[in-house]
């Protein structure tokens, strides 16, 4: 047998990594290189993820039902060629805004007073200038996992695909670990050279992959039925879920294109419980990923180009990274050796998943000790999260014909970026007014800004067994949905 379906999953683990890659570069680089360019706050920073988050959500609606009508290989492609467009347009808002605010240099910019008029205008418009940049790649992200989940169900069977899932959603945290090893330093070292303000490069740079994977998809990808890589053992593998009558039907149902209209979707439970999976959820991570560079040069005095700063971030995803991957191969445990159903398997696995993220209420309390603890416990929550993920998109496949399956995943999608927006927007606000208010402002023991980072991880904590308990009440039983 052939394994052609495991190169598969290895692009689509490179293009994952790569779409991390360039949503973290503004992350690592706002807070020690851009703000002090722009005069921002965590409340406009907050802003520019918030609404990152939502446009997201807009276009991951239509993005699962844009690669379902498009067809996967040509979905993909511009998916990743619009977002490392977008991921490279970043470059050009600081050279943007010094033209727009009229100002000689960078240098003349950063020196205006802080909370000046002329503060407040410069820090507008660069916002302004980002979101833009932020809305195209937001449009291009928002096809990545609708397009990779249903590669996944296109070239694995039930049991393996959550596994399969797993190791190319790890490609979000293998981003996330190379990051901070990387941007900032490239950062820096364009800084130190006179090249703009630094940031402009490491956009650019890392922008530019996305284009490099685009020339290996096009060569490498075809449906298992067509491509000249796949012999006839390893599809019969693939396919091993169904009767050789009902692959001949399923063949003949996706000629016909026979598929579920967006708005129909939202008819079903098992929609509305990814739906609940996703809200709840997504916005946790994107926090963790969005914020944990700010928390560690805010709360502890680390900037993210510093070795400090470096190795806690590193630390905190190599642990998502090393734990997240057995995720995905809980529930094929659960299958092969328990007898359970694909569903049945997945919710056990992903209501043990739910617990890894509580030790989060602790993270504020334990960095009073020693500044590795808030590091190793938001990794343990990460890891539960990547695991948690890999799980609930496999759902899709396992109650829902391949037609549908991107639109569903963008259906999701669209949800987890609703919940971010409310995460994002009510972080950055919540960051600044408790650090405005100060010792006023108290939760749990502590105060101003410590305090708002303790309401939030709080709130993070708690958010998976909530989201489990409501998707078990919504489809208690595994249930197959059947388009007629």
């Amino acid at each position: 047998m052939t394994n052609w379906r495991w190169w598969m999953v290895v692009l689509l683990f490179v293009a994952t990594t790569v779409n991390y890659l360039d949503r973290q570069v503004l992350s690592l680089t706002w807070k020690d290189f851009i703000a002090p360019e722009f005069h921002w706050t965590d409340n406009d920073y907050g802003t520019i993820t918030a609404i990152f988050s939502i446009v997201y959500a807009i276009c991951m609606l239509f993005a699962g039902k844009f690669v379902d009508w498009m067809g996967t290989k040509k979905g993909y492609l511009w998916s990743i060629g619009i977002w490392s467009t977008g991921a490279c347009l970043h470059a050009i808002c600081g050279w943007l805004t010094v033209h727009i605010e009229g100002y000689g240099s960078v240098a003349a910019m950063t020196a205006v007073e802080a909370g000046s008029t002329a503060a407040l205008a410069i820090a507008s418009t660069s916002v302004w200038l980002f979101l833009a940049a932020r809305c195209i790649l937001a449009l291009g992200e928002a096809g990545n996992f609708p397009a990779a989940i249903k590669v996944t169900a296109e070239y694995f069977p039930k049991k393996d695909r959550a596994f399969a899932t797993s190791i190319f959603n790890s490609g979000a945290s293998i981003g996330a670990l190379i990051a901070p090893a990387t941007i900032p330093v490239l950062a820096q070292f364009f800084k130190d050279h006179g090249v703009g303000g630094g940031w402009e490069m490491a956009f650019v740079i890392i922008g530019a992959l996305g284009y490099v994977w685009m020339g290996f998809w096009v060569f490498m990808y075809n449906k298992p039925e067509k491509s000249r890589h796949v012999n006839k053992a390893e599809l019969e593998y693939i396919n091993q879920d169904y009767t050789a009558e009902e692959n001949a039907a399923a063949a003949q149902t996706e000629k016909k294109e026979k598929t579920i209209s967006l708005w129909k979707c939202f008819t079903y439970r098992q929609t509305w419980s990814f739906i609940v999976g996703k809200f709840f959820t997504d916005g946790v991570w994107w926090f963790y990923l969005f914020w944990a560079p700010a928390y560690f040069s805010d709360q502890y005095g680390y900037a993210s180009s510093s070795g400090m700063g470096v190795a806690l971030i590193t630390t905190l995803y190599a642990i998502v990274t090393i734990l997240s991957i057995f995720g995905g191969y809980l529930p094929k445990l659960f299958v092969e050796k328990k007898g359970m159903n694909p569903y049945n398997g997945r919710m056990l696995a992903m209501l043990i998943f739910a617990f890894l993220p509580l030790p989060a209420l602790l993270a504020q309390s334990a960095g009073t000790i020693s500044v590795w603890w808030p590091a190793i416990i938001i990794g343990l929550a990460g890891a539960g999260h990547q695991a948690w993920s890999a799980n609930l998109f496999s759902t899709i496949g396992d109650m829902f014909p391949k037609s549908a399956i991107s639109t569903i995943t963008g259906i999701g999608g669209m949800a987890g970026g609703i919940g971010s927006f409310f995460i994002q927007k009510g972080a950055g606000a919540l960051f600044t007014y408790s650090e405005q208010a100060g010792s006023a402002f108290q939760f749990f023991g502590f105060e101003g800004k410590p305090a708002g980072y303790m309401i939030v991880f709080c709130g993070c904590a708690i958010a998976y067994l909530v989201a489990w308990v409501i998707m078990k009440a919504l489809v208690p039983k595994y249930k197959v949905i059947d388009v007629k």
